[in-house]
C-alpha cells in the first residue's frame, strides 16, 4: 500500500494510442518528466486544409519547466514529425541516434528552430535525466538508428519498445 506522501510514477500518453500517428508518451515523477517521441499523423479526406496532426501538448506546455528531456526511439514521422511544433513551446534537450537527430536537425531548421540542444547518444550508452536513468538498446526497424528504451525509475524499469520488426538476418549498425 502507497503511504500518504510516498510519490508514484505516472505515465502519460500523450498521443499514439488507438491511433496510427502521433506518438508521444511522458514518464513523470515527482518534479522530472521526460517525454518519450513526438510524432505527427496526416489528415483525413474529411479534413480539407490540415497538412498535419500533433499531439496535445496543453498539459507539457503547463509543466515545461519539469521536462528534463526529450528521448527519440527513431526517425519516422509518427516519432519525431510533432518535435518542431512541441519544442517551440517546450524546449529541452532532445537525445537519440545519430540518424535519427540528422533527421530532427533538419526539420528543426525547416522551421527557424537553432536553439535546441540534440545529444547522440549509441545503443548501449545511458543517460541520466533528472531522477530517471535511460538506456538506449539496439533494435531492428525499417530505418536505421532505431532504439527500444529500459528507463530506471526510483520505483522501477520502465521498457519502452518504439517500434521494431523481427529479421533473421540483421545487420547492426552503430552511432
Amino acid at each position: 500500500m502507497k503511504k500518504k506522501n510516498e510519490k508514484s510514477l505516472k505515465v502519460r500518453f500523450l498521443g499514439g494510442v488507438g491511433e496510427i500517428g502521433k506518438n508521444m508518451t511522458a514518464l513523470e515523477y515527482g518534479n522530472d518528466i521526460i517525454v518519450i517521441d513526438a510524432g505527427n499523423s496526416f489528415p483525413t479526406e474529411d479534413m480539407p486544409g490540415v497538412d498535419l496532426l500533433i499531439p496535445e501538448t496543453g498539459w507539457l506546455e503547463e509543466n515545461k519547466e519539469r521536462v528534463r528531456g526529450y528521448i527519440i526511439t527513431h526517425g519516422h514521422e509518427d516519432h519525431i514529425g510533432g518535435l518542431p511544433y512541441v519544442v517551440k513551446n517546450v524546449n529541452a534537450p532532445i537525445f537519440g541516434t545519430r540518424l535519427t537527430l540528422t533527421l530532427i536537425e533538419n526539420k528543426l531548421k525547416e522551421n527557424g528552430l537553432t536553439s535546441v540542444s540534440l545529444n547522440c547518444v549509441r545503443p548501449g550508452a545511458t543517460v541520466k535525466l533528472g531522477c530517471f536513468t535511460i538506456e538506449f538498446i539496439n533494435v531492428n526497424h525499417s530505418i536505421a538508428g532505431a532504439v527500444a528504451l529500459s528507463i530506471t525509475t526510483p520505483v522501477g524499469v520502465v521498457f519502452h519498445s518504439g517500434d521494431f520488426k523481427i529479421d533473421f538476418t540483421p545487420v547492426a549498425g552503430e552511432c
